[in-house]
């Protein structure tokens, strides 16, 4: 009789200490700060070399924080989206649109209705430079709906944010053409 006493504790134990593994295990996964970067190339190799890198740093399960330096952009406000393909085979122009997975109409980032891949403008300083950090709450790194291996894609012209009065406004914010762009890949988290 001892010995099935023993036995059920010990499994009571084993089972309690699989529960509290398990638990510390998903806490601590939503601590880990998972990180990609983007290396960016300008979208002609006639224009102005645009170049910089952008790193994202996925904080929780709802915050992603973006860290942006860009330099040889035309000073003022573009628009700054992740698209649907990490394809750059003919450049930018093989990004495909934004990334909507949801099929909604484009907006800025803080609106309820947007592409997951709308981000707003970035704003290049007189000398072309921006230098920035924005934060998001749909961006993802891991998961079903991540942007590795995605596109992120810096336009010539500042994006309308969908509230233009044509129909190219809910598709593109008309934010102009492919000035730059780059593949969001993992980010070698022990150097950082």
């Amino acid at each position: 009789m001892n010995f099935f006493k023993i036995r059920h504790t010990l499994h009571l134990i084993f089972v309690l200490s699989l529960f509290i593994s398990c638990f510390i295990s998903i806490s601590h996964q939503n601590k880990v700060n998972l990180g990609a970067v983007v290396v960016l190339m300008s979208n002609s190799l006639s224009q102005t070399q645009i170049n910089g890198t952008i790193n994202f740093t996925q904080l929780s399960l709802h915050k992603t924080r973006i860290d942006i330096y860009i330099e040889g952009l035309t000073p003022g406000l573009h628009g700054f989206h992740i698209h649907t393909f990490g394809d750059l085979t003919k450049r930018c122009e093989s990004a495909g649109g934004h990334y909507n997975p949801f099929n909604l109409t484009h907006g800025a980032s803080h609106d309820k209705v947007r592409h997951l891949g709308d981000l707003g403008n970035i704003r290049a300083n007189v000398k072309g430079i921006v230098n920035t950090t924005i934060y998001d709450k749909l961006i993802k790194l891991s998961g079903p709906y991540s942007v590795i291996g995605r596109t992120v894609v810096v336009h010539g012209g500042k994006d309308d944010l969908g509230r233009g009065q044509n129909a190219t406004s809910l598709t593109t914010g008309n934010s102009g053409a492919r000035v730059a762009c780059g593949i969001i890949g993992w980010r070698n988290m022990t150097q950082v």
